[in-house]
């Protein structure tokens, strides 16, 4: 059993690496900055120019096929490339990249959505939460009446990411309501802003924010289904899947900064005339936040194997997501404090983990649901304890 990355994996992770400790991390201080004055983060102009610089090092469309312009690269590898991008709090992420359902577009919907976006001149979101319906995604509401040649689109979605900024969004909507969205009774619909449906910005504890979608008679063309009638709902677990190894990859690198910056701190901060370091409650608090980084690490590198297996990843997945989410909320709660006041002021980015990875534990899938899905699979025998070594 070999527990090594290999050549190539090294290679890429310290190719990424060193672009975000060369490129992204100098920006940080002028972020910290605009953000203390109310000021928006780096602006769209900003990122696309580290996402051009990263093409020159040869990273554009990660998971986009080659056939497209891409990398293909396995989910290891990009488990690995997400944890890098967490060592810094730039909201950065590599370009070339679009939704993995919109693959499934026809190509007269690929030349005029799927293209554009991986080439970054239009911006994407994915819309299936509803007031009513969160985890509970089956409960969606929002329906799609069919006239004529066209579908008219009435209701909500919230919490949409991108959705202030999106040009165009995947929308899922109820199309046969006696079905049922699970049993085929939901579709989803590619839908230009154009079109005329309006985004909120919806204010969060974190920086920046989700959007409510408001679709009021929008009238869509029938040749704007993505997929086929009634795919809807599997399209939207599939697009959901992804977050599944991509978020709690990101988590841990946002721990491995965040404890260096803590045991860098303790090793200087005086008090009593000793370093705080050499105190039993300092100390405890590291030898947590790092086994429990650890366990986190290898895994949601385990997810990722199970994919890049085509074994099915759901319950790996659910494992990595459950634990890293609430690994890094634990871990940057311990830097907080080891940091004492200095760590609640907006001078360090510690406060700003703090809001922004308790978001960790509801998006893309709950705690709650994780705990659902790895208990069901267990009691009705979908799996084994101890999973492929079992």
């Amino acid at each position: 059993m070999d527990f090594a990355l290999s050549d190539e994996e090294r290679a890429v992770r310290d190719t990424v690496r060193a672009f975000v400790t060369r490129e992204v991390m100098p920006l940080e201080p002028e972020l910290l900055r605009r953000e203390r004055a109310h000021q928006p983060g780096l602006d769209r102009s900003e990122l696309r120019e580290l996402q051009l610089r990263a093409k020159k090092f040869g990273f554009w469309g990660l998971a986009t096929p080659e056939s497209y312009g891409g990398m293909a690269l396995p989910a290891v590898m990009q488990s690995l490339i997400w944890t890098e991008l967490g060592r810094t709090f730039v909201p950065f992420r590599f370009g070339g990249e679009a939704d993995n359902i919109l693959f499934h577009a026809t190509e007269e919907q690929q030349r005029e959505f799927l293209l554009p976006t991986i080439a970054g001149d239009r911006i994407s979101c994915f819309a299936i939460t509803e007031p009513g319906a969160g985890s509970d995604a089956a409960n969606i509401k929002l329906r799609a009446r069919r006239d004529g040649d066209d579908w008219i689109l009435d209701g909500e979605k919230t919490f949409i990411t991108n959705g202030n900024d999106a040009d165009f969004a995947i929308v899922v909507a109820v199309t046969d309501p006696e079905k049922g969205a699970r049993r085929g009774g939901a579709t989803a619909f590619l839908v230009d802003r154009a079109m005329g449906w309006r985004s909120e910005f919806i204010p969060t504890m974190g920086e920046g924010g989700p959007a409510s979608l408001v679709f009021d008679g929008v009238r869509v063309p029938h040749r704007n289904i993505l997929g086929e009638l009634g795919q809807g709902f599997t399209l939207g677990m599939e697009w959901i899947g992804k977050g599944r190894y991509t978020i709690p990859s990101h988590a841990v690198g946002i721990a491995e900064r965040a404890l260096q910056m803590a045991i860098d701190h303790a090793n200087t901060r005086e008090t009593f005339g000793a370093p705080i370091a050499t105190n039993q409650a300092i100390q405890w608090m590291i030898a947590d936040s790092e086994t429990e980084l650890e366990a986190a690490r290898w895994l949601i590198l385990r997810s990722a194997w199970t994919v890049d297996q085509g074994l099915d990843p759901r319950h790996a997945s659910s494992m990595g997501k459950l634990y890293g989410a609430g690994m890094v909320n634990r871990v940057v709660d311990r830097v907080l404090q080891i940091h004492g006041g200095m760590g609640y002021t907006r001078e360090l980015p510690i406060e700003r983990w703090y809001r922004q990875v308790r978001l960790y534990r509801i998006f893309e899938g709950t705690d709650e649901m994780q705990r659902l899905i790895i208990s069901r699979d267990l009691l009705r025998g979908y799996t084994k304890i101890g999973g492929h070594l079992a």
